[in-house]
């Protein structure tokens, strides 16, 4: 909204909305997928049937593993379109940028959101690699939406 409003004070102002599309895209298919991959683990967890403990154990560790997967992914789109957002609100039109800083927020704690599922629900440990990743892009997103906020005035 904000870069379709800023065409005629803000040059970039079409790659941006363009670029903020492809970011609605890219994180639309990650709900479903969390949702699905952690339906997965669940089922995988609840599984009563007997059989190789070592196996099934390997089985639903390949189900945590997947199912973490998903919420990295979101705070890694989060953390781009709180900088996108970030953009936004200090190049764009006057009266939208504090939509834009809002964004940012919002996006941030998207991010924040899913560095947390990964560390809680999935059973991560504080070395993890992925856990790392997750909260960089949490953190790269509550910065980049502080300076919207500053930009926004």
């Amino acid at each position: 909204m904000v870069a379709r409003s800023s065409g005629d004070s803000w040059r970039d102002a079409a790659g941006v909305g363009a670029q903020a599309t492809a970011l609605l895209e890219r994180i639309t298919p990650l709900v479903r997928a969390d949702a699905e991959a952690w339906e997965d683990a669940l089922a995988e967890l609840h599984a009563t049937t007997g059989g190789d403990l070592e196996k099934r154990n390997d089985a639903l560790e390949r189900k945590l593993d997947d199912a973490a997967a998903v919420p990295i992914l979101i705070a890694d789109t989060g953390a781009d379109a709180a900088s996108l957002a970030e953009l936004a609100a200090d190049r764009g039109e006057g009266a939208y940028r504090a939509d834009a800083a809002v964004a940012a927020v919002l996006a941030a704690a998207g991010a924040r959101a899913a560095s947390h599922l990964v560390r809680v629900n999935l059973g991560v440990r504080e070395g993890d690699a992925r856990l790392a990743r997750a909260r960089r892009s949490a953190d790269a997103a509550a910065d980049a939406a502080a300076r919207a906020l500053d930009a926004a005035g």
